[in-house]
């Protein structure tokens, strides 16, 4: 049976194009004050007047209006090149392209107008440290020093992050160590948020302890932002003793006293790992400690009870959010599609998707993946085609977990073919594959008996340094 996904998809767009969603649960919306205009500078004290000279006679002349003009036309000129430059730079900050944001920041050095602020070399560090630019952004902050623009806390937090968000763990210590040594950039609650963060998704909860102890030596006590980190980080790692302990801590402390995101990430460690029992009994002891549960939290449940097949409680949960009005959001409806892809309940996953498009509730690419892996595994792959042209009408984003989707879909199909298009497809839209992407497509060659297929596979998993996910 021929699937022909690859038809279905829409064209690779050019590199240029991009579309941005800025989905966000509570948005703040900053009061704007503008800044009033600098007085004219006085020459003369208030209530005087200022003396007059004779002017000689040669000097009386008039300055041709020709003249004037070209004088008021350069100073015009200049101004608008100054603003030009000025919102290039802050564009390419917006839009991450940091590259074009050094570029641009070079020419606005040469110009005349320039000075130098600590705002920009802020934004330009926090820039290259997302960009995994962290030479580059140190390179930045010498220079920056060398302008005469004084050191902060956040201007070397900013520099330390850049290191944390390459992994450079050791880099980012020596930077925290610099800025002991300066009397008026002491590391602040911030800075050592930043390096337990980066420590822990790591997996060096070795250094954890030695942060804590640094922290406790400086008297910065961490606060509830800094243990939730630590918290999340040790439940994905199964290290329940130090989350609990992590956690109790948390209860005796004022300044890092447990919120509804504490409750949601343990409730989540529990209810991904499929412990409903210990899940149900935080939810409870998070209950009498004075958190409400929010509409996250209910679906972290939703998402826990679907995978466990605990439809019931699923229901039940449901139900006491219409009651108490709490809506129902996209993630609601992903989870519950998401329970009934994975046994393959293609009616009950199908009803749920339209009642889904009946509340107007906006799809996106994991409710697609649902269930285009949904309708595979129940081996109805003619809703597969019709759902892949669904999301191609609709402008799905298409993410790796679709494709993924797909990938198995033409496994499950035995469309080798139609799986060696999509999986080009997926390359030509420059999406990554993963360790489950080569697992799909393993399993279908091996099924066939293509030894050839999975050799060469698993050589350019290994060189793209990919792990299975089985």
């Amino acid at each position: 049976m021929s699937l022909s996904f690859s038809s279905f998809l829409p064209p690779v767009p050019p590199p240029y194009i991009s579309s941005r969603t800025s989905p966000h649960l509570h948005p703040i919306s900053p009061s704007a004050a503008a800044a009033a205009p600098p007085s004219p500078r006085r020459h003369w004290k208030q209530g005087e007047f200022p003396g007059t000279t004779s002017i000689p006679d040669t000097a009386r002349r008039r300055v041709p209006l020709k003249t004037i003009k070209k004088k008021l036309d350069r100073r015009e000129n200049a101004k608008a090149w100054a603003n030009t430059v000025t919102e290039s730079l802050s564009d390419s900050i917006a839009n991450k392209q940091w590259q074009r944001a050094i570029d641009v920041f070079q020419m606005l050095k040469q110009q005349p107008f320039y000075q130098p602020k600590e705002g920009t070399y802020m934004k330009l560090l926090v820039l290259l440290g997302k960009s995994l630019q962290p030479a580059l952004a140190h390179q930045l902050f010498d220079e920056m020093l060398e302008q005469g623009i004084p050191p902060t806390p956040e201007l070397y937090t900013a520099l330390l992050a850049a290191y944390c968000r390459s992994n450079l763990i050791e880099r980012a210590f020596s930077i925290l160590e610099d800025m002991k040594s300066l009397p008026h950039c002491q590391p602040d609650v911030f800075t050592y948020s930043t390096l337990l963060k980066s420590c822990v998704d790591s997996s060096r909860f070795d250094l954890v302890d030695q942060i804590y102890l640094d922290m406790d030596q400086r008297l910065i006590s961490p606060n509830t932002v800094t243990q939730n980190i630590v918290l999340g980080a040790y439940g994905k790692a199964g290290l329940y003793d130090q989350m609990e302990k992590a956690l109790s801590s948390m209860l005796v402390n004022p300044n890092s006293k447990p919120d509804v995101w504490t409750m949601n990430i343990i409730l989540a460690v529990f209810g991904n790992k499929g412990h409903i029992q210990l899940m149900e009994k935080w939810y409870e002891k998070f209950r009498d400690y004075g958190i409400e549960p929010e509409t996250r939290t209910f679906n972290i449940l939703i998402g826990a009870y679907g995978k466990a097949r605990r439809y019931d409680k699923m229901s039940s949960v449901m139900e006491y959010m219409r009651k108490m009005e709490i809506p129902w959001t996209s993630s609601t409806y992903n989870n519950v599609i998401e329970a009934f892809a994975d046994v393959g309940d293609a009616k009950n996953m199908e009803y749920t998707f339209d009642q889904m498009r009946a509340e107007r509730m906006k799809a996106d690419s994991k409710t697609f993946s649902c269930l285009v892996e949904g309708y595979a595994k129940a081996g109805v792959f003619h809703k597969v085609i019709s759902t892949v042209q669904l999301a191609a009408r609709l402008d799905i984003a298409k993410n790796t977990a679709f494709y993924n989707a797909v990938l198995s879909a033409c496994g499950k199909a035995g469309d080798l073919l139609e799986m060696e298009r999509v999986y080009e497809r997926m390359k030509e839209e420059k999406c990554e594959a993963n360790g489950r992407t080569y697992e799909v497509m393993i399993e279908a060659y091996r099924k066939e008996g293509m030894n050839d297929k999975v050799y060469y596979l698993e050589q350019e998993m290994q060189a793209n340094g990919k792990a299975s996910s089985g």
